[in-house]
């Protein structure tokens, strides 16, 4: 018989056990009458095989109008530690949210219907999660050690679509969009409620609030076979994710989300006492942006210098770079956002950028004094070594004056 439910409110097809298990595998299906079946079963036979705890599978039917409810109520009634979820709206993020908020278990996963990803990879994704290493665990095929087969049409968007992420969102993990994810039931209880997302790009979103909160994410390399009956449709998808994209980085940049609360609650301390927190990811983002930085600088103060002297060259090249120096330092070193003391922190920028000035302008009056040159190359190189001095200046000065707070 089918399963039933109020519009809008999942209901369990049977009674929870006694006791709540350690692992809830979550199947997402929609319209899968033929898939179902042999999916759960492989699946529940490889648990019961190979995992050492109590496991239960959640089929979460996203209001099939096949007979997948009925295979679904089938399968829960043969296996006890087999269990139903039905909703009348279609999404996966949808699915999975009403699933894993109701979820007594310790550890939340959840995979494709097709289980295109070899079911090996299931103790390597749960295991840092259960031992207290890690909390978020994805299953990637971009990372070296995956076997994977598909076309070079899925290849490229699935690459593309993570090299989009990492220009945009600044995320540091391989692959956004494997059906393949972990997560520990305490840390999903923080994250889900921040999720807006209800169809493909909930994985997305919940990945990068993880990374945003300090948490650690867990990869592990897959071996994963395309399903060539995939029903995604990729072009819709796409537009959604890019969607997606620009309103969590709004709200990034907006200091909407509590990422502060949520670092300080769940984010790990360093692993070394007395070593300040963030201060290994903080340098290397500085570096980058001073490496921009510098090269605007160059560029900016070769083009002024074909009709200006080189003081005053370098002064206006300096001060377009500072203040976007600044901007970004704030931003993305030091994780500040929203309107909040933007300007008293250019402000404190100018002083750091008159420091700055005093170094490089120190260097070329040194230059002159000792009889000057005909050449550019010997001018920029001498404003390089300045410039060094003057950003480790500007990072010091960051972090412990202007930025303090971020700390």
């Amino acid at each position: 018989m089918p399963v039933t439910t109020p519009a809008g409110q999942p209901v369990r097809a049977r009674p929870a056990p006694d006791r709540a298990p350690v692992l809830d595998v979550v199947i997402p299906v929609h319209n899968e009458e033929n898939d179902l079946d042999p999916c759960v079963r492989r699946l529940h036979r490889y648990l019961t095989d190979t995992f050492p705890y109590d496991f239960r599978i959640t089929v979460a039917d996203n209001a099939s109008v096949d007979a997948t409810p009925a295979v679904a109520a089938r399968l829960a009634a043969e296996f006890p530690a087999v269990e139903v979820v039905r909703l009348e709206e279609k999404g996966r993020g949808r699915a999975l949210r009403a699933v894993w908020s109701r979820s007594g278990a310790a550890v939340l996963a959840y995979m494709d219907v097709d289980l295109s990803t070899d079911l090996a990879a299931v103790l390597p994704l749960v295991a840092p999660l259960l031992s207290g290493h890690s909390d978020v665990a994805i299953g990637t095929r971009l990372a070296r050690g995956s076997r994977v087969v598909r076309g070079p049409k899925r290849e490229v968007i699935s690459r593309g679509y993570n090299l989009i992420l990492r220009g945009t969102l600044g995320v540091r993990f391989s692959d956004a969009q494997c059906g393949f994810k972990a997560i520990r039931a305490d840390v999903a209880q923080r994250l889900l409620p921040l999720v807006q997302d209800t169809a493909w790009f909930f994985d997305t979103e919940l990945l990068v609030l993880a990374q945003q909160a300090g948490l650690r994410i867990h990869e592990v390399p897959v071996d994963w076979v395309d399903d060539p009956d995939s029903r995604v449709d990729v072009v819709r998808t796409a537009l959604d994710d890019l969607r997606g994209i620009w309103r969590l980085g709004r709200a990034l940049a907006s200091g909407r989300l509590p990422l502060r609360q949520l670092r300080h609650d769940l984010g790990r301390n360093p692993l070394v006492r007395d070593v300040p927190a963030k201060l290994g990811g903080q340098l290397v983002r500085f570096a980058a942006i001073g490496v921009a930085s510098t090269l605007a600088y160059l560029l900016l103060y070769a083009l002024l210098r074909q009709g200006l002297a080189a003081q005053p060259a370098n002064l206006l090249a300096l001060l377009a770079t500072a203040v976007a120096n600044t901007a970004l330092n704030r931003r993305v070193t030091f994780g500040v956002r929203g309107g909040r003391g933007v300007v008293s922190h250019q402000a404190q920028g100018l002083v750091i950028f008159a420091l700055g000035l005093g170094l490089t302008s120190g260097a070329l009056a040194v230059l002159g004094a000792l009889g000057g040159t005909d050449s550019h190359l010997v001018e920029l190189a001498v404003l390089v070594g300045a410039n060094l001095a003057a950003t480790l200046l500007r990072f010091l000065l960051f972090r412990s004056w202007v930025f303090r707070s971020a700390r």
